[in-house]
């Protein structure tokens, strides 16, 4: 009989159980360090598992999946929200680590999910500046704000609005530097560069937004559909119905992505304005009772599955491909 192993991720060590015949083993227990990464790679490798499930919990799953990967293991990073409906279908009312280690493994026996496939270095590279580069233009939009609230107010000290003024700076000379060191990589990269060109045919979309959506679409699985990559930014539509009784307006569910629908936002602003086809499409969304909000919103998921598809067939952004004729005539 085969053997599924489930491995449950902390930030400080993680707990595996292997299971055989339908039986868990005992649950043993990894330190999160490349000492305890080899000590289980050839504790796998002694086992012959049929596959390795993982949740992608945080960032701490990634280190050891790739080491697994490397190791020629077979690895399947699974969604936490797909195992949290599996456990609840088996209704364990319990929740240990070594617990979920065992429930991963039965997951992994009966529901046969697909083997991960890691992103490459420069990929996983370049998600993290992206995303260090989202942090802290968010940390410098709240440190103008401060700076502004200071000005509006006579008695403020000068120290204050000095101090403010400074640490702004600080972070113009911050993002400035890993942006540099984002544009190096996708220099060097011609796939990467590609792709940064044909993004950057988007009316809205700019040097900036441009490497931070391709810093998070770059490390996806390429047989993801455009429905997949919807629901991964987020953008999905969430329906609630139940019989005559309960049903709930659509909305999104935002259970993805933030940076991605992040870095969506204001480009897409811009195109409702300046691109006239998704204007007449955001215009008759509007007209047919949408809110503003909601007719934004599938803009942007609009506006996604041309990227993805950018991406996928090496072509510059067309947003006559997206959006329908009909719109631009009514």
């Amino acid at each position: 009989m085969s053997v599924h192993v489930g491995i449950d991720i902390a930030a400080k060590s993680f707990d595996m159980v292997s299971r055989r015949d339908g039986k868990p083993s005992k649950v043993e227990t990894f330190q999160q360090t490349p000492q305890g990464h080899a000590k289980v790679v050839k504790r796998l490798q002694a086992l012959k598992p049929a596959c390795v499930i993982m949740e992608a919990t945080g960032i701490y799953y990634l280190d050891l999946a790739v080491t697994l990967v490397e190791a020629g293991l077979p690895v399947a990073v699974i969604n936490p929200r797909s195992f949290r409906h599996f456990a609840e279908l088996k209704l364990s009312g319990s929740k240990t680590d070594g617990l979920d280690a065992a429930l991963l493994a039965e997951y992994g026996e009966r529901m046969t999910p697909r083997r991960w496939v890691p992103p490459t270095r420069t990929q996983l590279a370049l998600r993290d500046l992206g995303r260090q580069i989202n942090r802290l233009t968010a940390a410098r939009t709240q440190a103008k704000n401060r700076l502004h609230a200071l000005q509006a107010k006579g008695a403020t000290l000068p120290l204050l609005i000095d101090d403010e003024q400074e640490g702004i700076e600080w972070l113009d000379r911050r993002i400035q530097r890993l942006t540099q060191a984002a544009q190096s990589i996708i220099a060097e990269c011609e796939t990467l560069a590609a792709h940064h060109a044909n993004m950057t045919a988007a009316i809205g979309i700019g040097d900036a937004t441009a490497i931070a959506l391709l810093a998070e679409l770059c490390v996806l699985p390429k047989t993801l559909k455009a429905p997949q990559v919807s629901r991964y930014a987020g953008l999905d539509v969430r329906l609630t119905q139940s019989g005559t009784s309960v049903n709930r307006p659509a909305r999104l569910s935002k259970a993805g992505n933030a940076y991605l629908r992040s870095a969506l936002y204001m480009p897409v602003m811009s195109a409702v304005r300046h691109d006239p086809r998704a204007k007449a499409f955001y215009d008759a969304l509007v007209a047919r009772g949408k809110k503003r909000i909601q007719a934004q919103c599938a803009v942007m998921r609009k506006y996604l599955t041309g990227l993805w598809a950018c991406m996928q067939n090496q072509t510059p952004f067309d947003s006559s491909l997206l959006f329908s004729d009909e719109h631009m005539n009514a």
